[in-house]
């Protein structure tokens, strides 16, 4: 009998270097460009300005870091931002209201 056995990083071996997705490495090289020429267009004289051109690069690494379950981490982050910047409207019926429809007639 063909018994095969797969083994447990079968998917890993699909991934950049084991851990990134060709996206990862989108997000991290237009974090990278974005803090080169926050560089070059600031003139950084505190730690709060080196700070501040460094977020860009930070940020990115941070949303591509190899943390357990990142993709989770990525859904939870879209979730998050879907809540706090779309419109939400809530429809709500108490329950000790009766629901009655309004019925609609075609006067001719």
């Amino acid at each position: 009998m063909n018994q095969y056995l797969i083994p447990a990083n079968s998917k890993r071996s699909m991934l950049i270097l084991g851990l990134f997705t060709p996206v990862d490495l989108i997000i991290v090289a237009i974090g990278g460009l974005i803090t080169l020429a926050l560089l070059f267009a600031v003139n950084a004289e505190t730690i709060q300005d080196i700070g501040i051109i460094l977020t860009p690069l930070l940020i990115s690494a941070a949303m591509v870091s190899p943390v357990p379950n990142h993709r989770n981490v990525w859904n939870l982050t879209a979730n998050i931002y879907n809540f706090f910047s779309k419109r939400r409207t809530y429809y709500w019926r108490g329950w000790c209201m009766t629901h009655v429809e309004e019925e609609t007639t075609n006067e001719k």
